[in-house]
């Protein structure tokens, strides 16, 4: 595989530029030809430099990572309906602290910045590089399917994109859009490769390659190598009820592990001559299939004692280029919500970049988002405010990472480059984590979760 993808990038570098290449005559009108489907194909390339520090609380480990990486992706054009597509990517670290030792205090390794580069091997600096598009796709109508190597983007399994590449999935994976205001979509995935891995992974092999926390009778969790799934179905239908509502129901099934189901509604209704009233709710169900993965319970994922119900609610007011956020997420008391954090982030209203509240039950969830477009939509800021009321570090049937009750305050600023410098994009975030619970003077509870701040600072450029 690696040789396959140092073959592809070699080519597609030193590809020809569309109208370079010489086609003789009675290949030019030949336009139903395969031959003629490669060679009009699109070539889409990308480099990222990202900056990432994190500042932990005094007597604590502070690291840093500066990343950079580059890939290209060809996709030909369309033949009798088919496409073929491959993409790679590439990373270097150019500099960071040791992330193969741990915290001396605490002995807690590297949270985020291992994130860049590899977490399976933090000692691995060079062989940064992964195939990630790889597939075949058939087009007919308004529809596909495509079966390979792919980036989906699911309410739960998704790119996740806050390092330096995206979680990646091997499958099959249809979108219907033949009924009027309706889209069907549908998967089975076989594999996956986590955000910050090289490697791609049978489904139920990459669940604990990132921390796993404690099961939900305080023992340390081990169902990393220990679970056994055919794979993840998944369907999704989006209809648009109006121009202003649209209704999502998503079903998540790992085979013999859980269950996800998603109910969730938006709108965006008009308010005045100049404002609009932006509102949604979504409702959240999971439950174990069999034992959860494994009938010991220190080995299974999904405790089948455990069922879990969330709720949440938006309610906002959007006008020109300015909008006002209210959110809130309940999660009950009768289970922790769980979702391999290797697949994607969480679809939840009071989501903030860097932190999740996935592992945990009896939540409540407060944020607050102010969003404003700048000089034509070329600056982009927001500033976010959360309050997090979660249960107690000691209650493990609710608390799998020992996370304590906080607040979070986010400002992100994006531009967007034009003329010459075209296609290039900055961003930066920052984030400050206060400690708003009892973590009994033990700092494993305080490192990379509480009393920290973080900078992130990222130049993108798509050509």
């Amino acid at each position: 595989m690696k040789h396959l993808l140092l073959i592809f990038l070699y080519v597609s570098f030193f590809k020809p530029l569309p109208g370079q290449e010489k086609i003789p005559e009675q290949e030019k009108s030949d336009t139903s030809s395969l031959l003629y489907a490669f060679r009009k194909g699109t070539t889409a390339g990308h480099f990222r430099l990202y900056y990432m520090t994190t500042d932990n609380a005094e007597n604590l480990s502070d690291y840093y990572a500066i990343a950079f990486g580059g890939g290209l992706k060809y996709q030909t054009r369309s033949f009798k309906g088919f496409q073929l597509g491959i993409g790679g990517f590439f990373i270097w670290n150019l500099s960071s602290s040791d992330l193969t030792q741990p915290d001396p205090y605490t002995g807690i390794m590297n949270r985020y910045e291992i994130g860049q580069f590899d977490q399976e091997n933090p000692s691995n600096k060079k062989n940064l590089q992964r195939l990630e598009d790889f597939f075949v796709k058939y087009n007919f109508k308004k529809s596909y399917i495509r079966y390979g190597k792919q980036v989906l983007r699911t309410p739960f399994i998704n790119p996740q994109d806050g390092r330096m590449r995206p979680t990646g999935e091997q499958g099959f994976w249809a979108e219907f859009n033949e009924l009027k205001k309706t889209r069907i979509e549908l998967g089975w995935l076989t594999h996956i490769s986590p955000r910050g891995t090289v490697n791609w992974y049978r489904g139920a092999a990459s669940l604990g390659i990132y921390p796993s926390g404690v099961a939900t009778d305080g023992t340390k969790s081990n169902y990393k190598n220990n679970l056994t799934s055919a794979g993840t179905g998944i369907a999704g239908i989006t209809y648009t009820i109006s121009n202003r509502i649209k209704l999502q129901v998503w079903d998540h099934w790992v085979e013999n592990i859980f269950n996800t189901v998603l109910l969730q509604t938006d709108a965006d209704i008009n308010a005045g001559k100049k404002g609009k009233i932006v509102a949604g709710f979504q409702y959240i169900h999971q439950r174990a299939i069999n034992a959860g993965g494994h009938s010991d319970l220190a080995k299974t994922y999904f405790d089948p004692s455990q069922k879990v119900h969330i709720l949440g609610a938006r309610v906002g007011y959007k006008v020109k280029e300015s909008e006002l956020r209210f959110n809130y997420t309940r999660i009950t008391r009768h289970g922790r919500f769980l979702f391999p954090r290797e697949w994607g982030r969480e679809p939840l209203y009071t989501f903030l970049p860097r932190e999740r509240n996935e592992g945990l039950g009896d939540v409540n969830a407060f944020t607050v988002n102010f969003l404003k477009t700048f000089l034509k939509k070329n600056i982009q800021a927001e500033v976010s405010f959360g309050y997090y009321d979660v249960p107690d570090v000691h209650n493990f049937r609710l608390n799998k990472y020992g996370f304590p009750s906080y607040c979070q305050l986010n400002f992100n600023v994006k531009y967007t480059f034009h003329g010459w410098l075209k296609g290039l994009a900055a961003e930066l975030l920052y984030l400050y984590k206060p400690n708003n619970g009892n973590t009994y003077n033990d700092r494993k509870y305080v490192i990379n979760k509480v009393n920290m701040h973080q900078l992130n600072l990222i130049l993108n450029y798509n050509f």
